[in-house]
């Protein structure tokens, strides 16, 4: 399918260099990869957020007291 997008110029131009490397005349093939690589980050980021909510709730007040504890004392250890 063809579309239009707009880049700007120094996009363009080191996509044709990528191209140009890989012995492609266009960079649609780059652009392709790089659209299907973020959708699928993308998926990976809603699945890791959803797995993370799903533990919400599952420590005990003292649990959750202890760590929030553990995580002040580390990060007053940092410089």
């Amino acid at each position: 399918m063809r579309t239009t997008i707009e880049l700007k110029d120094e996009l363009r131009s080191r996509l044709l260099t990528i191209a140009a490397r890989r012995g492609e005349k266009g960079f649609s093939s780059i652009v392709n990869e790089a659209i299907q690589a973020y959708l699928e980050a993308e998926g990976d980021r809603e699945q890791r957020r959803k797995k993370a909510l799903s533990v919400q709730g599952s420590l005990t007040a003292r649990e959750a007291r202890e760590l929030r504890e553990h995580a002040a004392a580390e990060r007053s250890r940092w410089r």
